[in-house]
């Protein structure tokens, strides 16, 4: 009996979520210590393998646009193997992407909010089905490891379902007031056109949620990838189209930001711009939509999540074993490309030395190799831009700050091992400055208000976190800690849907927060009706 598989005789206690269920559920993630589920993801990259060299272009009202010019993109684990080729969209292209849109959009509106929340249900559910084919192509095509791969799939999926349910609640007329002899119902009409520019660091799901609260609150979208990632965005346009989006609520426009991008945001027809990426880029947008062009006739909503120099504090009390884990996995974690990563950690003096001793040694046996790889726990970064970038960091601050660790890294690829720098000053560059890889600052500080002071001082207010045991320490990080997302004696990435909203202020974003309650109102625009209900010879009912 003692040697018997403990699994075989479980009996389920309760019935497992239902996505028809009212209650929203988090997609769970894949297990990959299940011997099927690793031959169904290497299946999965052997069949991308096998689709090496197609091209991806554009889709504009349903139909493949033949372009120019064209991208190569290279596995970052791999340099010598191109994945496929990117046909890049011209202005040209944009412009008729723009009119599609403007032209579709009152369709669009003008269909029921319900039958645009039951697409986003089927695109969650085909998402579903095809998680191990888009989660494969994630690691050959921006190299997110296995796990990372899948929960970007399931975030993905979280937001379909998340901002469905939302709007199926957003489109029932709220009744305000209660004068007798009036009726003044609140309601919400889409904005328009929207374009959506998306990130590479999560191809699938950042994209999917800012696509799918645009659609589902009845705006038209044009979906302009990051150059890295746009075969994924590709394979989702495709699921978009089979689940039964029409033609003409979304355009696919693979190009160049500085082309295609700077044409759609400057463009007069263009209602939303929905932005995540650098400070650099989000700041430009603000500044060219601000400006009203001639024959615009409305205010252009914009909403940009840019980047973070995030910190952990570690109390003198703190659970050191959880700490180091918890530290590893948010500086590490995806070559620390997400812009959620930890990139500074802040120590009181009195455990000091046993947290950087245990911070070292513990990434020490992380094991650097191809994302393709379930052993990996630290893939590539995405090209060569970003490659010479993190390397020229790392170089320019080895004079400066004691290098604590920095392995070997293979060959062959954008491969750079993870890097600790200790006893790093808090106002250089190297503590302030985003650098958007797997290099981490480690700062000693003396009590935990310096330590606060610090976290607070650059101009990012993105997420952070605390590992304590003292109830005091928790409540001052709570109401001192200026961040969107502070975390709790956990690591500071992997946000989920509807229970960890997402998003920072001061120069980190301006918007609400995604996956939250009040995410979709940022597509909408208020309206009032008010009627007076004293008509002559009869008084309706004014129940609403």
């Amino acid at each position: 009996v003692l040697l018997e598989d403990p699994s075989a005789n479980l009996v389920a206690s309760s019935a497992g979520p239902n996505s028809s269920d009212q209650q929203f559920f988090n997609e769970p993630p894949l297990d990959f210590a299940v011997l099927n589920n690793r031959e169904k993801m290497n299946q999965a990259i052997d069949q991308w393998r096998s689709k090496f060299g197609k091209t991806y272009g554009p889709v504009v009202n349903g139909s493949p646009i033949s372009t120019k010019r064209s991208i190569s993109r290279e596995n970052p684990s791999r340099t010598s193997e191109v994945l496929g080729h990117i046909g890049l969209a011209s202005v040209d292209d944009a412009e008729l992407a723009v009119r599609t849109a403007r032209d579709y959009s009152a369709k669009w509106q003008s269909t029921p909010a319900s039958e645009r929340a039951d697409l986003l249900d089927k695109l969650a559910e085909r998402l579903k089905a095809e998680k191990f084919h888009l989660a494969a192509l994630q690691t050959l095509e921006v190299g997110k490891g296995w796990q990372e791969a899948d929960g970007d799939v399931a975030e993905a999926i979280d937001f379909c379902r998340y901002y469905s349910r939302q709007m199926r609640e957003l489109a029932k007329p709220r009744r305000v007031g209660r004068a007798p002899g009036e009726v003044s119902l609140y309601h919400y009409q889409p904005r328009g056109v929207a374009l959506v520019i998306a990130p590479w660091n999560f191809p699938l799901a950042i994209l999917t949620g800012m696509v799918s609260a645009a659609l589902v609150t009845g705006n038209t979208v044009i979906m302009k990838p990051a150059e890295q990632s746009s075969i994924v965005a590709s394979e989702l346009m495709r699921l978009m189209m089979d689940v039964g989006f029409p033609q003409g609520a979304v355009q696919f426009l693979p190009g160049l930001g500085e082309e295609v991008g700077d044409y759609l945001v400057k463009h007069k027809d263009v209602a939303i711009v929905s932005f995540t990426g650098s400070k650099k880029v989000g700041l430009e947008i603000l500044e060219k939509a601000s400006v009203v062009r001639p024959g615009q006739t409305h205010l252009k909503k914009v909403l940009v999540e840019l980047g973070g120099k995030n910190a952990i504090i570690i109390d003198s009390d703190a659970d050191l074993d959880e700490a180091v884990a918890g530290v590893v996995y948010s500086a590490f974690g995806f070559q620390g490309q997400k812009c959620s990563a930890c990139s500074r950690v802040i120590v009181l003096e009195s455990v000091y030395d046993r947290f950087t001793t245990r911070l070292v040694e513990a990434t020490r046996s992380l094991h650097i190799g191809p994302s393709t790889s379930p052993r990996s726990y630290v893939g590539p970064v995405v090209d060569k831009e970003a490659f010479d970038r993190i390397q020229n960091t790392i170089m320019n601050h080895e004079a400066d700050f004691k290098l604590a660790y920095r392995g070997e890294a293979p060959g062959g690829g954008y491969f750079i091992s993870p890097t600790i720098f200790t006893d790093v000053d808090p106002a250089s560059a190297l503590a302030t400055q985003e650098i958007f890889g797997p290099v981490l600052s480690v700062i000693r500080t003396q009590d935990l208000s310096h330590a606060l002071k610090i976290a607070n001082s650059t101009e990012y207010a993105l997420t952070g976190g605390i590992y304590s045991r003292s109830p005091a320490s928790i409540e001052r990080a709570k109401n001192e800690f200026e961040v969107g997302n502070l975390y709790i004696n956990r690591g500071n990435t992997g946000a989920l849907v509807e229970r960890h909203p997402f998003g920072g202020f001061k120069l980190s974003g301006l918007g609400s927060k995604a996956g939250g309650p009040d995410y979709l109102l940022q597509f909408l625009e208020p309206r009032v009706t008010t009627e007076n209900t004293m008509r002559r010879g009869f008084i309706p009912s004014e129940e609403v």
